[in-house]
This record gives structure tokens, sequence and C-alpha cells, in this order.
């Protein structure tokens, strides 16, 4: 879900949209399998229709917990970085979102895991002057062009350009 257009202020570009790398619904995609075959085996082994009716109520309640509120979640969520600011949004019922102002940030790392390398996603380091210190995002896709786009942006917003004119 990209961020609205209409909450940009004026002037402000989306450089980059994102969301977390669909490796994380592995783990609930998985749920699903196995509560599936457990419903399945449990409708085969055990001959009685409201023992089966309790199984598969049980199973449904695990499959929208285990699976499709992850989905959704996953769904929802966006990492957005303009010209401006980055931008995250998170949340089903209740949203929450954190702005960080570019102007505020200091440093920006990424950390890529083995798996990671593999699926060709990471986490972003972003070290912001806050009393927060760092804020991480994992899993974001293509996170080496992520963190250089970010890097460029930076590097312009603190003059890099006019730094680099003057020196010559």
């Amino acid at each position: 879900m990209a961020i609205s257009q209409k909450l940009l202020n004026p002037g402000e570009k989306i450089v980059v949209s994102t969301r977390t790398h669909p490796k994380a619904l592995l783990v609930p995609l998985f749920a699903l399998v196995v509560l599936l075959a457990i419903g399945v085996a449990f409708q085969v082994l055990v001959d009685n229709s409201t023992a089966q009716l309790v199984v598969w109520a049980l199973m449904a309640i695990g499959i929208l917990w285990l699976t499709v509120w992850p989905a959704l979640d996953w769904l929802m969520a966006s990492y957005t970085i303009t010209n401006r600011r980055l931008i995250t949004r998170h949340g089903i019922i209740t949203r929450k979102g954190h702005d960080i102002p570019l102007s505020r940030i200091s440093d920006v790392a990424y950390e890529l895991g083995l798996i990671d390398r593999m699926l060709g996603c990471g986490t972003l380091v972003i070290s912001d002057a806050s009393t927060n210190g760092q804020v991480l995002l994992p899993d974001i896709p293509r996170v080496e062009e992520t963190q250089r786009k970010l890097n460029e942006l930076l590097h312009e917003l603190h003059g890099g350009a006019a730094s680099l004119e003057e020196g010559h």
C-alpha cells in the first residue's frame, strides 16, 4: 500500500516506495499448510461430525490468526522515501506512522544475512538525531539500491553538489 499523494507536501516527490520482502509471508504460508493438514487428517481419522466441526472451527481461527492477519499486516505496511523525509506506515485496525525528516538522518547502513542475499533483501539501518538512535527497516527489497538512493538524497540535502563544485 503506497502512501497517498495527498499526504505529501507541495514539491515533495516519492523516490522509493516499498514494503517488506514477501519472505515475511513464508511463516504464515507454512502455518496455513500445517493447519490444513491437521484439519484434513482429523477429518479422515475421526468419524465424529461434531468433533470434526469443532476441529475445523479451531483450524479456521488458527488460519485467521496465523495466516490472514500477518498477510494483511504485510499488505498494509509501507516504507516511503521522499526527497524530504522517510515515512513508515503500518497497522490494520490502528494505523501507526513515523516520519523522519532527511535533515535528521546522520547515517544509513544495511545488513545482509545469507538468506537475505539469496532473496535480494536486507535490513536498512537508519541513524537519526533523535533519542531513539536507530530505526531498523527489516526485509527491504533491493536494500543496497535503496541505501544508495537515500545516501544520494542526503548528499544533495547537505550541499554535496555545491561543495564538489567549490573544490574544483
